[in-house]
């Protein structure tokens, strides 16, 4: 299960899409009238009234399933779901709709509900979207969902915006991180595809502690992109690229034993295994200073590990 949350601050857009789809159906509602799309907006805005200086009252999540979940995923179960995704969201006490589409060949409903809540409080969006990630893997893993197969498998047509530009920026520096040896050379491949790089340093220092990547005019966190390309995984691929590299340069020289030269080495597996390992421990050593802005990497403090989402 995966959800997508956003605040705006129409309810009639919204509502209207929900409803009036091809294939749409009303699951529930609550604090709201369901004669007319019309009706449900005024009560909506009714509300809405109660924290007039709330702009974005209109909260609007997306749930969605894997195709294969479909046989399993009757209307009521779908509501259920919902239902249970909002109390573990803190989305309570408040006007909302549930509607189930039927317009594509996956299960998902759309959540609407109102940030001003009954007693004219806000609800708050802080954290939501980190709660979403964390809210959407506990449904998933509890009722035996299938997993999301990662980013590959996102369908880059229908994204549309930051989240289009995001999934461009991972497919860019995947594509360009595979091979680079240096930073120097990832930044050089990225500019060609109208990705920049900037680099996070500690206060009055010039050790790096974070990388961002920009594209069309909006900047991204390498971790808030992918995981795997923040700055601390990218610099360890750039070294594994380097002795690799060096590895197999080394392999293409003549082998041989220096006290007997009259006879080639034909290493066993065994001793194939010991060599490399002998020169891999030759080159674990970080990778040079890149440029003069850039620090050695080894000389950068252990950090936590990162641990957040990536759908």
């Amino acid at each position: 299960m995966i959800g997508k949350v956003t605040v705006g601050s129409s309810f009639g857009g919204v509502v209207r899409y929900a409803l009036e789809k091809q294939q749409a159906s009303l699951l529930i509602a609550e604090g709201v009238r369901t004669d007319q799309a019309r009706s449900m907006i005024d009560d909506f805005n009714m509300q809405r009234k109660l924290n007039p200086d709330l702009t974005k009252a209109v909260g609007h999540i997306s749930l969605s399933w894997s195709k294969e979940d479909a046989a399993r995923l009757s209307p009521e179960i779908m509501k259920q779901r919902a239902l249970e995704y909002m109390g573990k969201m803190k989305i309570k006490g408040t006007q909302f709709i549930l509607v189930e589409h039927r317009d594509k060949n996956h299960p998902h409903l759309h959540i609407i509900y109102n940030r001003v809540n009954d007693e004219g409080k806000t609800i708050s969006d802080r954290f939501q979207k980190e709660r979403n990630y964390k809210v959407c893997r506990e449904i998933t893993l509890k009722y035996g969902y299938p997993l999301g197969k990662g980013k590959e498998q996102v369908n880059r047509q229908q994204l549309k915006g930051a989240d289009k530009v995001r999934y461009e920026l991972y497919d860019g520096i995947k594509a360009a991180s595979a091979g680079a040896q240096s930073w120097d050379e990832l930044s050089a491949k990225l500019e060609r595809q109208g990705i920049g790089i900037i680099f996070k340093y500690k206060s009055g220092t010039s050790e790096i502690q974070g990388v961002s990547f920009t594209k069309g005019g909006l900047q991204f966190k390498g971790s808030k992109i992918d995981r795997s390309l923040s700055f601390g995984k990218l610099d360890a691929l750039i070294r594994q690229n380097q002795k690799l590299a060096m590895v197999q340069q080394f392999r293409m020289q003549p082998e041989y034993l220096p006290d007997r030269p009259q006879e080639r080495f034909r290493p066993t597996p065994l001793s194939q295994h010991t060599t490399d390992d002998k020169i891999l421990d030759g080159l674990l050593r970080p990778v040079q200073q890149f440029d003069q802005q850039i620090t050695d990497p080894s000389k950068k403090k252990k950090r936590k590990k990162y641990l957040g989402q990536s759908l």
